[in-house]
């Protein structure tokens, strides 16, 4: 591997090479540009789809690693990065979760969320330092992104992810022949050549945003975070969520709107609560302790 990240003509790299149907680019009208990004963010999503055994295991591995107390962290740089931190942002108010159990470590940190810091993609070091900084061992995953496969600071972060034991997934999309890696699990979408040679935010990135929705949604159900396809465990915050919260509660009961939002208030703003005690007709306090009994998984309950 040193070998190849070592190599300064990426050239090689599936991510940067020419796409011969983007070559007269700066020619095309801007409906035609739409046409062609549209053709183009169409083969993003097949690519995805052709990693989904790949995209399946990261999924148990994640889920079953923070059933045993473990956390996720995303990390990368640039483009990647974001996307890391985005996803784990998202997770605390669509599911309630703990926001120490999703984590995204950008480098450059958060400064680099709104302004470009691209030269610290370069440092190994900082990401094995990252590793370090947030003290991960053998229950943790630390999920690596970057796209086009060579970003040290994500291959210094791995590394020092598998020493200390923790379990490792790698996302980029180049194919292992022209980078072999070494990772517990690689999710690698062929999307192509870019449609602006070497911009891999676009279907790369496209490509990278599909695979962390599918893994961190995907977790939060093993996780018992949803009841069938709604978000039981969603943070009520704002009047948009309460709404939802109390939509939930309706739709899934025999109540109506108003008798909802009064149960939503008796359960604390907890749907996942709030539905149990209606369905078993208990209080708040037994209802937390059935579905303790029963490590957060509602549906599990209802069905036992």
């Amino acid at each position: 591997m040193k070998n190849v990240l070592s190599n300064q003509d990426r050239g090689y790299l599936l991510t940067e090479q020419t796409n011969p149907d983007s070559q007269n680019l700066d020619q095309l009208s801007a409906l035609e540009i739409v046409e062609l990004f549209n053709r183009e963010d169409a083969r993003a999503v097949e690519a995805v789809g052709q990693q989904k055994n790949e995209i399946a295991l990261a999924i148990d591995l994640i889920a079953e690693a923070i059933a045993c107390g473990g956390r996720l962290f995303y990390i990368g740089a640039g483009t990647s990065g974001r996307l890391g931190v985005l996803d784990a942002a998202e997770c605390p108010p669509t599911f309630c979760s703990d926001p120490e159990l999703i984590q995204g470590i950008l480098a450059g940190g958060m400064a680099a969320m709104v302004r470009s810091s691209e030269a610290l993609e370069d440092r190994a070091s900082d990401g094995a330092k990252a590793i370090a900084d947030q003290n991960i061992d053998k229950l943790d995953v630390v999920f690596g992104i970057t796209a086009g496969g060579t970003t040290p600071y994500v291959h210094g972060a791995l590394q020092a992810a598998q020493q200390r034991g923790a379990k490792t997934v790698f996302f980029c999309c180049v194919p292992p022949e022209q980078l072999p890696m070494q990772y517990d699990i690689e999710i690698r979408p062929l999307v192509g050549a870019e449609i602006l040679t070497g911009s891999t935010r676009l279907k790369a990135g496209t490509a990278t945003k599909l695979v962390l929705n599918t893994v961190s949604t995907g977790v939060m159900v093993k996780l018992g975070k949803v009841y069938g396809n709604r978000m039981i465990d969603v943070s009520v915050t704002n009047t948009k969520l309460a709404d939802r919260a109390v939509r939930i509660i309706s739709d899934l009961t025999t109540l109506s709107r108003e008798q909802s939002a009064e149960l939503l208030k008796k359960s604390g703003n907890k749907v996942k609560l709030a539905l149990l005690m209606h369905w078993r007709q208990v209080n708040a306090e037994t209802a937390s302790q059935m579905l303790q009994d029963h490590q957060g998984h509602l549906g599990k309950l209802i069905k036992s």
